[in-house]
């Protein structure tokens, strides 16, 4: 009896990852992994030719039972439909129904296509298959160029939408991203900096980089209290490119949550960049046998 397999996508500014999803198996077929570049300027034709491509690349020849997207927000998820605008992303998508855009140029029915917030399916993919499978209410964080934030109950996960939470002077994006990396090294020492993996090249020799791990960490420390708060979860998950420096601001961001939620267990993305792929694979499959029965 063949497989059933999903083509699970992770939709970001900067590029689309897809690859096959074996659901019954929980496994990721590596093999089948397509990463195509784009940019947060990309027109709309440009946007869904190469999002298209990518997942038509993916899934190769196999008979798929689902495309599945982790799609940043805001976004009508059920109908499709874009609402991001004036977020320096994605221009002219707006109001276009990226479900029957994507659905034409694949040759499938709309109805093939799910999509769901790729902050939440960072979290499904953890709970499906990952560092949360012996949880059931979590929260979870993704640390990059924005602040992702999700909460699942039940086995089920859906975005939790605090990155414009208000934060000391502003709000949680503002301190709890690379761009706050970035532009908060460039008014300390008047240079330019990448992104937070050159900030960690440089940890053993400039004191500054250490500070501002140890500054990120309480902030993170910090902003998670109230999430803990909000939500009283079991457990805690942090992912995104950020997470791969976790060693080095864990301590100070500990220290802000073992005396508030001593009992909160806190644990890393163990699938990283594969984890919204995979969890929009799990939202639909999750969804699809709950209400098989």
């Amino acid at each position: 009896m063949q497989k059933q397999l999903a083509v699970g996508a992770d939709v970001g500014g900067t590029h689309i990852t897809a690859a096959l999803v074996d659901p019954e198996s929980k496994e990721m077929i590596a093999e089948s992994v397509s990463r195509i570049s784009t940019t947060e300027n990309s027109g709309v034709d440009e946007l869904i030719e190469a999002w298209s491509r990518c997942i038509a690349e993916a899934m190769g020849k196999h008979e798929v039972s689902k495309v599945c997207l982790a799609m940043p927000g805001p976004f009508n998820y059920h109908a499709g439909i874009c609402l991001i605008k004036d977020q320096n992303k994605y221009p002219g998508l707006y109001g276009v129904n990226v479900r029957q855009r994507l659905a034409e140029r694949l040759g499938i029915s709309p109805e093939d296509i799910y999509m769901n917030n790729d902050a939440g399916c960072f979290l499904q993919g953890e709970v499906f298959c990952g560092s949360l499978t012996d949880f059931r209410n979590v929260i979870g964080v993704t640390l990059g160029t924005g602040l992702g934030t999700a909460v699942c109950k039940d086995h089920e996960a859906n975005s939790a939408d605090l990155w414009n939470m208000p934060f000391r002077d502003s709000i949680a994006e503002n301190y709890i991203s690379s761009n706050w990396f970035i532009k908060t090294f460039n008014e300390r020492t008047g240079r330019n900096i990448k992104g937070v993996k050159e900030l960690v090249g440089m940890y053993d020799r400039e004191p500054l980089a250490k500070e501002l791990f140890n500054e990120f960490g309480k902030n993170l420390g910090l902003f998670l209290n109230t999430f803990i708060k909000l939500h009283r979860p079991e457990a805690v998950v942090i992912g995104g490119n950020i997470a791969n420096a976790l060693p080095l601001f864990e301590k100070t961001m500990k220290a802000q949550i073992v005396n508030n939620h001593p009992d909160v267990v806190i644990r890393q993305s163990v699938h990283g960049e594969n984890a919204a792929l995979i969890g929009a694979v799990g939202s639909w499959f999750t969804r699809e046998t709950a209400t098989s029965f």
